[in-house]
């Protein structure tokens, strides 16, 4: 009986293995075609064939990308905007999330049901914009920090984080004579450091790959982020590849076209994710269960 059991369980955890296996390949796949089609020539990748490695190698849609004006300014926006949005969406989130995790706060389950009830509607695109143009905000960088900066989601995550932390050393803390301020930044942040990383994630992403916003109530274009300028490349792509003579043209004048440019722009704003994420990994599922388990 435990050499069935032995053998079955072998067999069922190579099953698993393959399965993942297989399925990590499926996932990965896409963006490894989209890192050979960006470094392999425009000319050679609409010939077809191109699936496992570039076959012609080349680094000149990279060039190319970067001769444009446009994605230095994007990617100023991008990583400012990012920068700016976890640094502010963390402090309010921290003040708001301790704030209502003080047991003795008068209003606490009312301010709680308040925020929570806000999520449940929404006024809609036009309405939306109308109150961010009366904002003067779709001229302004500060278009994609103010309206972010507060998510029920990660309050809820941080305020939950919050309550886990014994109600002595708060206590303890204010009989030394210790304001709120500093129990908040000295006691509570240090202890969440998991919980902070993980909406880290959350807010930075979040900033990174919003092109929405910055399409349709963003009217100056230098304030365009890298991935609404992505979209806006896109759109003019496909738009350019209909135009009779477009590609066969780019095709006899340059090794890039508009196809292997896209892929390169693809790369360049999905690196900054990629390069970031294996730092945060470790903190991400200790801090999405701590926030979202209350002990």
């Amino acid at each position: 009986m435990k050499i069935k059991t032995s053998l079955s369980r072998k067999a069922f955890l190579v099953c698993t293995y393959l399965f993942l296996t297989a399925f990590g390949l499926i996932t990965f796949y896409p963006f490894w075609y989209v890192l050979i089609a960006s470094l392999n020539t425009g000319r050679d990748f609409v010939r077809g064939g191109v699936y496992f490695w570039p076959r012609e190698f080349t680094l000149e849609n990279f060039a190319h990308a970067f001769n444009d004006a446009r994605i230095f300014a994007s990617l100023t926006v991008s990583v400012s905007r990012t920068l700016i949005g976890v640094i502010v969406g963390l402090f309010f989130t921290a003040l708001i999330a301790y704030a209502l995790s003080v047991r003795t706060l008068p209003g606490r389950t009312f301010f709680t049901f308040f925020f929570y009830f806000t999520t449940l509607f929404g006024g809609g695109i036009i309405p939306y914009y109308m109150l961010l143009r009366d904002l003067h905000l779709t001229r302004s960088f500060w278009l994609y920090i103010i309206p972010a900066i507060y998510s029920f989601f990660n309050f809820l995550l941080l305020r939950t984080n919050f309550d886990t932390i014994p109600l002595e050393l708060r206590e303890s803390a204010q009989l030394d004579g210790a304001g709120e301020a500093t129990i908040l930044f000295r006691i509570y942040l240090p202890l969440s450091k998991a919980i902070l990383a993980t909406l880290a994630l959350f807010i930075g992403v979040g900033h990174w790959n919003d092109w929405f916003t910055g399409a349709y109530y963003q009217s100056r274009t230098e304030f365009f982020p890298a991935a609404t300028l992505l979209q806006k490349l896109l759109s003019e792509a496909v738009t350019a590849s209909v135009k009779l003579g477009q590609e066969s043209s780019a095709l006899t004048m340059t090794s890039y076209t508009s196809q292997s440019l896209q892929m390169a722009f693809v790369m360049i704003l999905t690196m900054p994710i990629v390069v970031v994420y294996p730092f945060l990994q470790k903190h991400y599922v200790k801090g999405v269960m701590v926030g979202s388990v209350k002990g």
